[in-house]
């Protein structure tokens, strides 16, 4: 048996996949409660408008009612994840969980987005927002280190594309970059509200040098992905996926690529894309069609992320079990995916290295380790070997 065989010829199992070191870009801290946690924080904060008060029903009710196809249906569950958010205990609470859930499923760093400025009903600011959601980022990743696991987590600010406090939360994420904020997003409804609204607020972070990533090519097309890129300087593309409507596939199999689309290959722009929120919001119809694989094949810096657990019931172990089944994806290509998304991460470039050298690859290559071994004994015990 060859090493290309042993390297790339193994279907991981789901345990393979759940201990595999993972990288996560785009997830959203008010889309990924606990349905627990949810019915605990409207109980001990007077939160009267959940549809259900029973844990397990709640959860079904947000898979439910996300799975419409209607990004904009999608966004209004967040209505009661956000409602029951606005004190500093269910802050640092719901930020301790997330560091602490991500972990267990295998997540080794993690970027989570919310937005401050919708945290403000009970009377916090925006800095006692983010201190908040620190301390319990920082909370959650010594609870997993207890635990035996190890992760990372950044927190990234989102200014909301429909209100008009972007350059505030920009500033804001400037004022944190050093103490647990790693970069800003825009977010909401793209279709009505171009980034290039929000010129002030990228102009200010490309001249303090920081790092930001917008949300585009989502529900709409290549339009708001060209304005995120050439008019905002994004460094990243939250989802991205639309700018498969600039590549065509001849019946022959062969591939042209439009200019935008060479653009974010040849540029290496990284793609944040959430397959699962795909599935739910109408951007793809299915794992199998899912411009994914053929963005993987093409080699564009594509990473694979959760957008939010809770409302489409998934976790980055779920993600990859969905690509393996639709794609036959191995541990190469789950290790690819990891690389990927850590080369893009916001953090130091020497700390990016380390990951990438010291925990992923060293992990994916446990991983394979203990297949080669395990193949290795099933032979020797086939053939009649002994000792």
């Amino acid at each position: 048996m060859t090493s290309q065989t042993t390297a790339t010829g193994v279907t991981p199992s789901p345990d393979q996949i759940r201990r595999a070191p993972k990288v996560l870009l785009h997830d959203h801290l008010d889309g990924g409660l606990r349905p627990g946690t949810i019915v605990d924080l409207a109980r001990a904060t007077g939160y009267p408008h959940l549809p259900e008060t029973d844990p397990g029903r709640l959860g079904v009710w947000f898979r439910e009612a996300a799975d419409s196809g209607s990004l904009e249906r999608y966004l209004e569950t967040f209505s009661h994840t956000v409602g029951v958010m606005q004190t500093r205990d269910a802050l640092v609470r719901v930020a301790r969980e997330c560091a602490e859930d991500l972990a267990e499923d295998g997540v080794v760093y993690a970027e989570v987005r919310y937005a401050p400025e919708q945290h403000l009903e009970g009377g916090l600011t925006l800095e006692e927002v983010v201190e908040a959601v620190n301390e319990g980022f920082r909370e959650g990743e010594r609870t997993a280190r207890a635990h035996g696991h190890r992760i990372r987590v950044g927190a990234l600010l989102t200014a909301m594309r429909h209100a008009a406090r972007s350059l505030e939360i920009a500033e804001l994420a400037n004022r944190y970059r050093d103490v647990g904020v790693v970069g800003f997003d825009i977010a909401g409804a793209e279709a009505g509200h171009p980034p290039t609204r929000h010129l002030d607020a990228f102009e200010f972070l490309k001249r303090e040098n920081n790092h930001f990533t917008i949300h585009a090519g989502e529900a709409f097309g290549l339009p708001s992905i060209w304005q995120a890129l050439q008019w905002c300087g994004a460094d990243r593309l939250g989802h991205g996926v639309r700018i498969i409507d600039d590549i065509e596939v001849a019946g022959d199999g062969t591939v042209k690529l439009g200019r935008l689309a060479s653009y974010v290959r040849d540029k290496r722009v990284p793609l944040e894309l959430c397959p699962s929120s795909n599935l739910q919001t109408g951007a793809a119809s299915s794992y199998e069609e899912h411009p994914i694989g053929l963005l993987r094949r093409l080699h564009f810096r594509a990473t694979v992320n959760t957008d939010n657990r809770l409302m489409s019931g998934t976790s980055m172990s779920r993600e990859f079990e969905h690509l393996v089944d639709a794609f036959g994806y191995t541990l190469d290509d789950l290790q690819w995916f990891s690389v990927n998304a850590m080369k893009s991460a916001f953090i130091p470039f020497d700390e990016r290295l380390a990951m990438i050298n010291d925990v992923i690859k060293s992990g994916y290559a446990e991983l394979k380790s203990e297949w080669l071994f395990q193949q290795t004994a099933s032979t020797r015990d086939s053939s009649g070997l002994e000792g």
